[in-house]
């Protein structure tokens, strides 16, 4: 039983040494993850995803060490936890900093003209960005007036509002619909002819 305690508690490498490691590797995701661009965080297709995930799993080592103790494990997390803690409170108060960090948000349409150039540049396509406005509940591109790519890698839509000649054109449908409902309950009111 001594050694089933001992494997689950004592630590394989040195504490210091496993602090660190989650801190190091924290700060390069960040790096690597602001650098690969906000298409990594928006998770728009299969292929982010599996990067995401296969990520956590190839710094795993790198984070644990050669120590799979209990222990450990605790305080990889704890430093990790630690860490971001310490990281989102100081972007926080130092909002400069955090622009640089973040980075700031891309408008992708604008008054609906779409800036392809943009797109290009965040490797995202019309069809992804087609089927990102679906989700919001645009049936097309033509009803959005704008989006703004976040800097958390969110897609940002907000509706075309209608124009004045839109309006005076519903307006004007609705008064004939409304029209044709009193043409149609009148001839129902009015007796057969007789001849």
């Amino acid at each position: 039983m001594h050694d089933t305690w001992k494997d689950m508690f004592v630590l394989g490498i040195p504490i210091l040494e496993k602090i660190l490691r989650p801190i190091i590797v924290y700060i390069f995701l960040i790096i690597g993850l602001r650098l690969s661009g906000k298409r990594e965080l928006a998770q728009l297709n299969p292929f982010d995803l599996i990067v995401l995930l296969t990520l956590s799993n190839t710094v795993q080592n790198a984070i644990i060490g050669d120590d799979n103790s209990v222990s450990g494990g605790l305080i990889g997390a704890t430093s990790l936890l630690a860490i971001n803690y310490l990281v989102v409170r100081f972007l926080y108060s130092h909002g400069k900093i955090d622009q640089i960090v973040e980075g700031s948000p891309d408008i992708l349409i604008e008054n609906g003209k779409l800036y392809e150039h943009k797109l290009k540049k965040e490797l995202i396509t019309r069809e992804e960005l087609a089927a990102a406005a679906r989700k919001q509940g645009f049936d097309s591109l033509t009803e959005v007036h704008q989006c703004i790519l976040e800097p958390g890698g969110t897609l940002s839509f907000t509706a075309r509002k209608p124009d004045s000649d839109d309006i005076r054109h519903q307006e004007l449908l609705k008064k004939f619909d409304a029209l044709a409902e009193e043409l149609s309950r009148l001839r129902k009111m009015q007796p057969p002819a007789t001849a």
